[in-house]
């Protein structure tokens, strides 16, 4: 067996210098430590990082603040147009006010606290503004009605109405159009200056309203027992009001009828069922008492005249051809 050699302990760790390379990375690291200090000190001279960096947290909060303020002041609005019982037309109109209101004083004061000139942004905006409603004169022109019928209210939703040519019950009163549904289910978007332009018919404005009926009867009938069958048929009919009294008068001497206007009044709602309802009443109870009810026609008579002998002298006329 080889005899063991003794371990040999390693060479102490020592180390390496600048000098044990052939040429020293020192200087160039001094001179970019140098180089990165004095940009550094450079833009923190000319950037006010300190400043922006508070102007943005404040800005920040600012605009958190606005927001959720905005919220809170929106809904404490909703809860009071609620309490007055305000119409949902001029509520919605109020509230979306507001909200532009709001946003736009939150938009200004993160803009100050970010050192934009407000007052020169607000003037540009109010030159563009300008500009856009020299090119939209017929939209603010609808715009600026829908103004006039939120605040003065010539009707409501669901009211029937009619204007320009269109009749229809009132389905939603924007600040640009109204939206209206005919009595065959269609919806028609009317421009509000529509409205301002020409004058409108609210049909259900009043809780009451007057029929306005008329029934001929014949020249050979009885006036005062067609006026009592009238009464009759009117007094069973529960949706004829007693006040006012309804009213019945003789309008016209017609042609072929003598005309009698029959003027009840009954609620908004039954309008259409109740006139529907009396003048079928009124013929059948007319017809049943006695009283005809004439139509339109014209009586002719012929009359034969004897041919006249010819004068003496005179040849017969001959027939011509």
């Amino acid at each position: 067996m080889r005899p063991a050699h003794p371990a040999t302990p390693p060479p102490p760790f020592k180390a390496r210098t600048g000098d044990d390379f052939p040429f020293s990375h020192a200087p160039m690291l001094t001179s970019l430590k140098d180089t990165l200090a004095t940009t550094w000190e450079t833009l923190a001279a000319h950037w006010p990082w300190p400043d922006l960096g508070r102007n943005l947290l404040s800005a920040a909060i600012v605009l958190g603040t606005g927001l959720w303020g905005t919220r809170i002041v929106l809904r404490f609005a909703k809860r009071a147009f609620a309490r007055a019982h305000l119409d949902v037309t001029l509520a919605k109109f109020l509230h979306r006010v507001a909200h532009g209101f709001l946003l736009v004083v939150v938009a200004l004061a993160v803009l100050n606290i970010l050192g934009v000139e407000t007052t020169s942004l607000v003037a540009a905006i109010g030159a563009t503004g300008l500009a856009i409603g020299l090119a939209l004169q017929g939209t603010l022109s609808n715009f600026a009605a829908g103004m006039m019928l939120v605040v003065f209210r010539p009707f409501n939703v669901d009211d029937a109405i009619e204007a320009g040519g269109i009749t229809g019950t009132v389905e939603e009163i924007g600040l640009f159009t109204t939206t209206l549904r005919t009595p065959d289910n269609r919806l028609v978007v009317v421009p509000n200056s529509t409205f301002t332009s020409n004058a409108v018919t609210n049909t259900t404005a009043k809780p009451t309203r007057r029929l306005d009926l008329s029934i001929g009867i014949s020249y050979g009938d009885n006036l005062a027992t067609a006026r009592d069958i009238i009464r009759r048929v009117l007094a069973e009919d529960a949706r004829v009001l007693t006040s006012p009294p309804p009213s019945i008068l003789l309008s016209n001497l017609g042609e072929s009828a003598v005309d009698i206007a029959i003027r009840p009044w009954v609620k908004t709602p039954d309008y259409w069922a109740a006139r529907s309802d009396l003048l079928e009443k009124l013929k059948a109870a007319l017809e049943n008492g006695g009283c005809t009810i004439p139509y339109p026609q014209r009586d002719i008579h012929l009359f034969h005249e004897k041919p006249t002998a010819p004068a003496p002298n005179q040849p017969p006329p001959q027939a011509q051809t």
